[in-house]
């Protein structure tokens, strides 16, 4: 399969550092690799609402039609390879990429596209700056999505980390920037839950 990424946005300003250290190691990908790129903020997804318990309709969703939540949807079925780009929102994802996970558990939900099986070892991969300069507090967000591969399980390959507060500071992050070079040449491994290490 030709490996497709997904860059899925999730800033609350837009050019931040994060995207700006998402672009830099995308840069690195043979030309021949499609990138698209799709900022939730364009395409706003209403709160999730968690209907599996509900005993008073059918647990099974519908697939979506003609919304942002389809063409996330679509887009994300698409790629061989996510890339979750969130700045480090208080030590976690944004708001809007935390409920763009959400909606995977809604996705699986959908019989006819069986969710959890069409991205069994696809690769998610995440992106984020911080401005601590102690990387561990980016743990969290580390965690949620090496979690979330371990589900399916996909491939993880790991979280590019930069360092920046305002708008270009990341560019003055060399080491982060080196790192960006090679991000994406790696072959991530199967994502596995601490416990099963």
């Amino acid at each position: 399969m030709t490996r497709k990424f997904l860059f899925v946005l999730g800033s609350a300003r837009p050019e931040g550092n994060t995207e700006t250290l998402a672009r830099k190691a995308a840069e690195q990908l043979p030309a021949d690799v499609e990138q698209r790129w799709l900022n939730l903020a364009d395409h706003p997804l209403p709160d999730f609402e968690d209907r599996r318990h509900d005993s008073s309709g059918p647990r099974a969703r519908p697939r979506p039609t003609g919304d942002n939540e389809a063409l996330l949807l679509d887009a994300t079925l698409d790629a061989t390879d996510i890339v979750i780009v969130s700045p480090l929102y208080w030590y976690s994802l944004s708001a809007t990429t935390k409920r763009y996970l959400d909606y995977w558990d809604a996705w699986l939900e959908i019989p006819e596209i069986d969710f959890k099986t069409t991205l069994k070892d696809r690769a998610l991969w995440g992106v984020t700056v911080l401005a601590h300069r102690e990387e561990e507090v980016a743990d969290p967000l580390i965690s949620t999505l090496s979690h979330t591969a371990a589900f399916f399980p996909m491939r993880f390959g790991g979280v590019l980390l930069g360092n920046g507060s305002r708008p270009g500071n990341v560019l003055d992050d060399t080491e982060a920037l080196t790192r960006a070079k090679t991000f994406f040449a790696q072959e991530p491994p199967l994502a596995r839950y601490p416990y099963e290490s």
